[in-house]
């Protein structure tokens, strides 16, 4: 057997770069990289938005909410996100949704790193601090978890409880108002857990996620009782961002008006009464076979 000799290669020195054109080359890259990252598209034309990607709108959202916001099957579903898919697609955009904690949602919106929040996010004065709100979408209300057998009946009987909350949620809010000194957990498996594990007498949840994570817990949590929440709930979007705000509100209006919004309504909350006075979106527009308002809207 013949062997052949190893090739082997030489490079030629190459004339160093003249500092006018290295300057030329790094500012080429830099231009390239931001695109390449899905920076803002030069043209302004191109991206109306201020998007981080044209055309895509990057939605911060939360994997474990049910039914309001949650991973199924390695898809994020639920009201307030399937709502927002078909209000972005009315402006002619694509939703990309990714899984972040509640207590750093907002602030993750204002930095840019998401084009939108999605969570149920209760509208506030303290919030509005941080973020831009579009109209709002729902109403909500909070609940009270506990134990199954526990003898708690009421918000008022919180005193000296131990009370579990997600950290930056309005539960949170009003356990901290109220004096209770709650536990706070970053998501609401843990929440969950605390009360399975009999580590905490009560969670303080929005209702509906309350509802359906004792329906799910093969009787091991029960919701004692709920109040109205006194706002709405609405996207979030950075501070100044008013051209995307105000297309998602034009595209929400339009699903308001084709029944959309009410079809998810009853897809996700059969049978839950729509609160005297509360109309989605602008105001403009009628939902149509949208449930009777309630005048009553506790218990």
């Amino acid at each position: 057997m013949r062997f052949l000799p190893a090739l082997t290669t030489t490079r030629r020195p190459r004339p160093a770069l003249t500092r006018a054109a290295a300057l030329g080359v790094a500012a080429l890259l830099a231009v390239t990289g931001l695109t390449a990252c899905g920076g803002e598209s030069a043209d302004p034309a191109d991206n109306p938005y201020g998007l981080l990607q044209p055309g895509v709108l990057r939605a911060g959202t939360l994997t474990d909410a049910p039914p309001n916001v949650y991973l199924k099957d390695g898809t994020f579903t639920g009201f307030d996100n399937d709502l927002l898919v078909a209000a972005a697609g009315k402006v002619g955009l694509k939703v990309e949704f990714v899984g972040t904690d509640f207590s750093a949602l907002l602030s993750q919106v204002n930095n840019r790193k998401f084009d939108i929040g999605s969570s149920s996010i209760t509208v506030t004065e303290a919030r509005k601090k941080t973020v831009d709100f579009g109209n709002g979408y729902d109403f909500g209300y909070s609940g009270l978890d506990v134990p199954a057998g526990s003898p708690l009946t009421g918000f008022d009987q919180l005193g000296g409880k131990r009370v579990v909350v997600v950290q930056g949620t309005v539960q949170d809010d009003y356990a901290t108002g109220k004096s209770l000194d709650p536990v706070r957990v970053p998501d609401y498996n843990g929440a969950i857990n605390q009360l399975k594990a009999g580590t905490a007498d009560a969670w303080i949840a929005p209702a509906e996620i309350g509802e359906k994570s004792a329906a799910d817990s093969n009787g091991k949590i029960t919701v004692a009782a709920k109040e109205l929440s006194p706002a709405p709930t609405a996207y979030a979007f950075a501070k100044g961002n008013d051209a995307l705000r105000e297309a998602l509100n034009k595209g929400l209006d339009e699903v308001i008006a084709d029944g959309t919004w009410t079809r998810l309504q009853q897809q996700y909350y059969p049978g839950r009464p729509i609160p005297a006075g509360f109309t989605p979106g602008s105001g403009t527009v009628a939902a149509p076979g949208a449930a009777t308002p309630s005048a009553s809207a506790t218990s």
